[in-house]
Parts: C-alpha cells; sequence; structure tokens
C-alpha cells in the first residue's frame, strides 16, 4: 500500500531528521487534537483576522502567535519528532528563545502531566526548524505538546514510528475553556519555556482547556474584541489588561465597560479581575488597583455573585518578591509559578 506522500505530494515533508521507520502526520489531522488556536487560511491564530483588523494593529500582528496552543494525541512511539514552518520568530534580549519560539513536551502515563523536554529551536532560524525528543522506553503515554509564546506557526508536522500506536487522548476533564484577556505578562512573557506560563500551569494542575488573549502592549479594552470574546464559550473569563491600558483613565473609561458588556452577554459567568503582578506600586499603579477594584465592588453592590477580584501584590510569594521577573514588569517562571498557585484555589472553586 502506498503512503499518502506518495499519493499526494502536498503530504510529503522534507525533513533532515534520521529516525528509523519515521512516519509525518499533520497535527491538524485526527486523532490529533489542537487546542488555545483556530486555523485560518494558512496559519494557527488565536483571533480571527477579520476581528483582529478592528481591534488594533498590535492584536492584528500578535494574534498570529501561538500563545496557549497545544496539540494532544496518544502513542507509544519511542520517539516524537517536530517539523514546525514559522513566519515569524520571536527574539527579545530579555526573554528566553525557549519560551518565544519553542515547543514544550509533557506526558501523562497515569500520574498526570510532566515535562518531558522542549524542542529547542536553533536561534538563527527565520522559516522554521525540526527537533526531535527521544523517550527512554517505549510505552503509551498521552502527550501536550505546547506551541511558542511569541512566534508564528504556520504548519506543524509530527513524526512518529510508523507502526507506533496512535490514537486520540482523553479531553480535559474541565472541557470548557477559561479565557484569559491581557497583557504581554497574560502571553507569556518571560516564560522561559511554553509550559512555563501561569495559564498553562494551571491547566495543568486542574485539567482545564484555557484560550490565551494576551496581547503584548494591545489589550486596551476595545469593543471589537470584546464582542469576538463574547462569541466564545468560557467556563470562567479573566480580565487581566492593567499593564496596556495607556492611561489611569483609560483603564478608567473601558475597564467597568468591558465587564457589563460581558456580563450582559454571559450573565452567569465568574469574572475574575486581575491588576498588575506587582508589590511595590508608583501612584499611578496605586490608581489602577483602585479603578479594577471599584469595578468589582461596583458589581457586589450590584448583587453580582459570580465575580472575583485578586490583588496583582498578593499574586507573588513574599518569598520571591525581588526574584520573580526578568525587568521589574515581566514574571520569570517562579514569577509566574507564584501567580499560577496564587490562583488555584480561586479557579479550582469556581470549576
Amino acid at each position: 500500500m502506498k503512503r499518502i506522500e506518495e499519493l499526494d505530494k502536498n503530504f510529503k515533508v522534507e525533513t533532515n531528521i534520521q529516525r528509523e521507520n519515521l512516519k509525518w502526520y499533520d497535527a491538524e489531522s485526527a486523532p490529533f487534537r489542537i487546542y488555545g488556536l483556530i486555523r485560518e487560511e494558512d496559519r494557527f491564530c488565536r483571533v480571527p483576522q477579520t476581528v483582529a483588523q478592528n481591534v488594533n494593529e498590535g492584536v492584528q500582528t500578535l494574534s498570529k502567535n501561538t500563545a496557549g496552543g497545544r496539540v494532544r494525541f496518544v502513542t507509544d512511539s519511542s520517539y516524537v519528532v517536530i517539523s514546525a514552518q514559522m513566519d515569524g520568530v520571536g527574539k527579545m534580549v530579555h526573554f528566553a528563545f525557549t519560551g518565544s519560539a519553542g515547543f514544550d513536551l509533557y506526558t501523562d502515563e497515569g500520574d498526570g502531566q510532566v515535562y518531558r523536554g522542549t524542542f529547542i529551536p536553533p536561534f538563527d532560524i527565520t522559516t522554521g526548524y525540526e527537533s526531535v525528543f527521544d523517550f527512554p522506553s517505549r510505552t503509551k503515554r498521552t502527550i501536550t505538546i505546547h506551541f511558542p509564546l511569541y512566534s508564528n506557526v504556520k504548519k506543524l508536522y509530527i513524526g512518529l514510528e510508523e507502526h507506533a500506536r496512535l490514537q486520540e487522548a482523553s479531553d480535559y476533564t474541565h472541557k470548557t475553556p477559561i479565557v484569559y484577556y491581557g497583557s504581554s505578562i497574560t502571553q507569556g512573557g518571560c516564560a522561559s519555556r511554553p509550559g512555563n506560563a501561569y495559564q498553562a500551569i494551571l491547566s495543568r494542575l486542574l485539567d482545564c482547556d484555557f484560550i490565551n488573549l494576551g496581547f503584548s502592549g494591545s489589550a486596551r479594552g476595545e469593543d471589537a474584541i470584546i464582542d469576538y470574546i463574547n462569541t466564545l464559550d468560557m467556563s470562567i473569563f479573566v480580565m487581566d489588561y492593567d499593564h496596556n491600558a495607556p492611561t489611569p483613565e483609560h483603564l478608567e473609561a473601558t475597564h467597568e465597560h468591558m465587564f457589563k458588556k460581558i456580563r450582559e452577554k454571559h450573565p452567569k459567568l465568574p469574572i475574575v479581575m486581575l491588576t498588575r503582578p506587582k508589590v511595590h506600586l508608583e501612584e499611578h499603579e496605586k490608581q489602577r488597583v483602585e479603578i479594577v477594584e471599584r469595578t468589582y465592588q461596583n458589581a457586589i453592590d450590584g448583587g453580582d455573585s459570580n465575580v472575583y477580584f485578586v490583588k496583582g501584590s498578593d499574586l507573588i510569594r513574599p518569598e520571591v518578591i525581588e526574584t520573580a521577573t526578568v525587568d521589574n514588569c515581566h514574571p520569570n517562571d517562579s514569577g509566574f509559578v507564584s501567580m499560577a498557585y496564587a490562583l488555584y484555589d480561586l479557579i479550582k472553586s469556581i470549576l
């Protein structure tokens, strides 16, 4: 019997990876399942481009970054290979390249998800790369691969042993995704690898799906993005765009407005409001906390019992206050772990 790539040349994957009996699969084909991303024309993205172009230029660009994307499947292959086609690669001086452009691999062999390794990108890539991960033994595993946080992925192929078992992974326990809207911190800057963004950590701890709508420097609470969020099926909505509101006045003009528009469409949806994860605040930052808390208090006073407020200073544990960021703004891994565990009990109680 002929292989699919012999019948259709579009399925052929050019590769320099040398593995015995290597067989390629399109990550968008069954039994693989993609989470946190949508497919539009020739790429993965997080927001339809017709929506993004009506929000702002930053969202139009950053919506093509694959933050929060995952592919899941079950196999007993002794190795996993990826071949990623990319047309935008995030390179920053304060951001590990494994976080902005790498793919993370986790397995679940019955005891929850365990980090196994990162598909590490060569630093000179421009159009994608290939990488392989070898397991020490051959056994059946549920595999989750996290997409890059600040790069564009047009296509992803996965290579396995030709005769390896391949099945669809079980769905998350909490199938309806948590939707996070916010800044570069929400997008994942500056985690050392994709699986260390705080939403990914919570996803593993609570076995829940999520959608990352973090847009670096570009989350400003516009009606166009609110209207799109209102179309999504959500278990929880997390509002976290304090950092990107240009001024406290902008935040005051948009924050309660955004909450009310989401609440009007989703009267029973749990909504969590966060302020920036920072302990030592300037005066204008304190004003922002007051604005977000006022939205929350007004909702409570109006009889809303599905709204929650978490002050950003409570997201950073005392023991990591001075080591939680790379630049006094963007969390490193310890900062994201702190955020995840600070939110864990609340998110768990809501789910």
